[in-house]
């Protein structure tokens, strides 16, 4: 096995500059998917080249879709709706809980079956959330110990159309229930309590399925019409916000930075960490605010400065559910106590980043309460924390990235014991960092 990659960044100044992050990662599972399912050439620019992302353009080569990268453009020759082919080998997903939950959508109408087997990271990761409603639909299943990878899936031609209210909000489930529904005779119905990002809605009706959205008593109700046509397209992927979510808490928290990040996805139900952050007092601002393939795209430059504890609307919980580990970080640094909670869904991402973050926070000197969905933070007013510890990342990619934000502002050095991890999203991480100052 490779050895392990520690990494500690450190800053002797303010961070400064302009810079993109790469595209982003929803968005370009969807595209590649979107594109397999189309007839003849859908085109993608900005797609990122995160090692997740190339599981999902792996699976579908094997499931008959031509996927190929020319330069930065990737071209996608897709085999229609139902053209899914049987794969020969198992489906490798590495690290990504959003490749496999949402191909297995994708399979769950299609007659073949597949077996999914990703890393250690993966394989702890529960899958029942998903395999529940796409067994209602007619797929069958059958899984390591707790529903766990791995897992060899048959799907169901014709698949049972369903209405479904989803028990926690996720963009996975909705998404695989809604892929699985592409395939499925009638109306295939998914009901959100509380509104997750809604990338899958608006791809598909980029690309002609006909999407539905209806709110109603029970929350927010998403209909895709089955035996659906989908149309190539041409996508450009916006800059990811949850890659974006770290230089924007590195430049608030070191003092006498600013710093602008180009072109980057400001989507409503994914903007949460500016909103939190804009009611902590922060100085963030949106530019050049432009919409790029049916996606709202902002220029975000960030100011340091003071900081104020509040308690987070748990509502906004499902539209950063990603940037919370830096959110921490960036609350170790404000006046007052940050509150946090209806984060129960942190526990079962690629580790369980409620505890590993709290673990890690208190190692460095921040003071934290841990809660059964949440953490609370007690900032230190903007000073220095203690650092001066190794942390365990458990293979998290976005662990990773918040433990090295945090070394920014560390009296002694704070080292992420494996930074390998990270190219999983962000493969420029470090790079864009040193560009902007760190070292």
């Amino acid at each position: 096995m490779d050895a392990h990659q520690p990494l500690s960044l450190r800053a002797e100044g303010p961070l400064s500059g302009t810079v993109t992050v790469p595209g982003d990662k929803s968005i370009s599972h969807r595209a590649l998917m979107f594109g397999a399912l189309a007839v003849a050439e859908t085109v993608v620019d900005g797609l990122l080249e995160g090692e997740d992302v190339l599981s999902t353009a792996a699976a579908l080569r094997a499931m008959g879709a031509e996927i190929v990268k020319e330069g930065g453009r990737w071209r996608i020759w897709g085999v229609g709706v139902g053209g899914l082919l049987q794969p020969a080998t198992a489906l490798d997903m590495g690290n990504s809980g959003t490749s496999t939950r949402l191909l297995m959508g994708l399979i769950a109408s299609h007659p073949i079956t597949a077996t999914f087997i990703g890393d250690a990271s993966l394989s702890a990761r529960p899958m029942a959330r998903v395999t529940v409603p796409l067994g209602l639909m007619g797929a069958s299943f059958a899984s390591a110990p707790g529903g766990r990878l791995p897992l060899t899936m048959t799907g169901r031609c014709p698949a049972v159309p369903l209405r479904y209210v989803l028990p926690v909000a996720s963009a996975q489930v909705k998404s695989a229930v809604l892929l699985a529904g592409l395939n499925a005779p009638g109306r295939t119905t998914v009901v959100e309590p509380e509104a997750t990002r809604d990338h899958s809605e608006r791809m598909l009706r980029a690309f002609g399925a006909e999407v539905r959205v209806d709110d109603g008593p029970e929350g927010r109700a998403i209909t895709v019409t089955g035996e659906a046509e989908l149309r190539p397209q041409a996508i450009v992927v916006p800059g990811d916000i949850s890659s974006a979510a770290f230089p924007i808490v590195a430049a608030l928290i070191v003092p006498g930075s600013r710093v602008t990040i180009g072109g980057v996805g400001v989507n409503p139900t994914r903007d949460g960490l500016l909103r939190v952050l804009a009611m902590m007092g922060a100085d963030v601002t949106l530019g050049q605010q432009r919409e790029v393939g049916g996606e709202p795209v902002a220029d975000i430059t960030v100011a340091a400065g003071t900081l104020t504890g509040i308690e987070v609307p748990p509502e906004i919980a499902a539209s950063m559910i990603d940037e919370f580990p830096v959110l921490f970080v960036a609350a170790a640094f404000a006046q007052g106590t940050t509150v946090m909670r209806g984060l129960a869904e942190l526990r079962v991402k690629e580790s369980d980043r409620i505890a590993v973050m709290a673990a890690g926070l208190t190692a460095c000197g921040v003071r934290v309460e841990e809660l059964p969905d949440g953490l609370i933070v007690h900032g230190n007013g903007g000073d220095l924390v203690a650092g001066g510890a190794t942390v365990a990342a458990r293979l998290d990619h976005r662990i990773a990235m918040s433990f090295a934000v945090l070394g920014l502002r560390a009296a002694a050095a704070v080292t992420v014991d494996d930074a390998r991890p990270v190219a999983t999203s962000f493969p420029g991480f470090v790079a864009l960092m040193t560009a902007l100052g760190a070292v």
